[in-house]
């Protein structure tokens, strides 16, 4: 016959449990308490209930946490392939620069542009100090030596205009026409004074005083549009160039002589080729 188990006699439920053998107030703190009363046996068939403690309770989440769950997740992975684009994006810049330094590079190394001089020849003053309108027939020379391979292509718009003193006295158009390599040409140009051109008389006296002396100081101006033809195939965009000479001229009425005191030419933005 197979052994029986006999249960554990039980213990009266009125008797206190027995005191812990440590004094300490933390071992008593950290103990758990344990019933003194035996467990009984198990009957054969009986249910159980076990009491887990909530710390280690596994919960799902509901379906509104689970969804700011995943999104929380998935932050990190989008702020990665946003760094990545960005990077990307500087990488593929930073290339298009130095590509496009290094053309700029190599078409300055094979025709190395000048910019072309200009100068003041002659000027013809007519009716200055009349009432009526004052009549400017100006030479220009444009030099365009310096350059081997690079023409200039002057554009139809451009505007000079001689000024005394800040005063402007008169103004014209800069022809068109294409200026080759090594090639030095002389222009004409026919400038007109404004209507009602009216100097001050401490202006005409020392106008006078100057033009008795041979020395009358005068600047002509240019504002150009042009391009610059590299070899026979580039071509830059249109541009404007200033030229700004300071002259002298011995006379106010007729054919003068004029003697330059410099010119300035500035052209935007291929002021880095001049």
């Amino acid at each position: 016959m197979a052994d029986r188990v006999h249960p554990a006699p039980l213990l009266p439920l009125s008797t206190p449990p027995a005191p812990p053998t440590d004094n300490s107030d933390a071992a008593a703190e950290t103990a758990p308490l344990r019933s003194t009363i035996a467990a009984p046996a198990p009957a054969p068939g009986a249910s159980y209930i076990v009491h887990v403690p909530k710390d280690q309770v596994l919960r799902v989440p509901p379906p509104d946490r689970a969804r700011r769950y995943r999104k929380l997740a998935a932050r990190p992975a989008r702020r990665r392939m946003l760094r990545r684009a960005c990077c990307g994006a500087c990488c593929a810049l930073l290339l298009l620069l130095v590509l496009a330094a290094a053309f700029v590079g190599a078409v300055y190394l094979v025709f190395r542009p000048r910019a072309p001089s200009f100068s003041v020849t002659s000027l013809s003053v007519a009716g200055l100090l009349d009432a009526s309108p004052a009549q400017l027939d100006a030479a220009v020379r444009a030099d365009n030596g310096a350059n081997k391979k690079v023409g200039v292509d002057y554009r139809g718009g451009g505007e000079v205009s001689v000024s005394y003193s800040g005063f402007l006295l008169a103004t014209g158009r800069w022809p068109a026409f294409y200026q080759a390599p090594r090639n030095v040409t002389l222009i004409s140009m026919p400038l007109t004074g404004r209507d009602g051109l009216a100097l001050t008389d401490d202006q005409r006296a020392r106008l006078a005083e100057q033009a008795a002396a041979g020395a009358v100081p005068l600047t002509v101006e240019a504002r150009v549009p042009v391009r610059v033809r590299l070899g026979k195939v580039l071509r830059t965009w249109t541009v404007d160039v200033w030229a700004r000479c300071e002259v002298t001229v011995d006379r106010i009425d007729g054919e003068t002589t004029a003697a330059n005191r410099g010119c300035t030419v500035k052209a935007k933005p291929l002021w880095w080729w001049w």
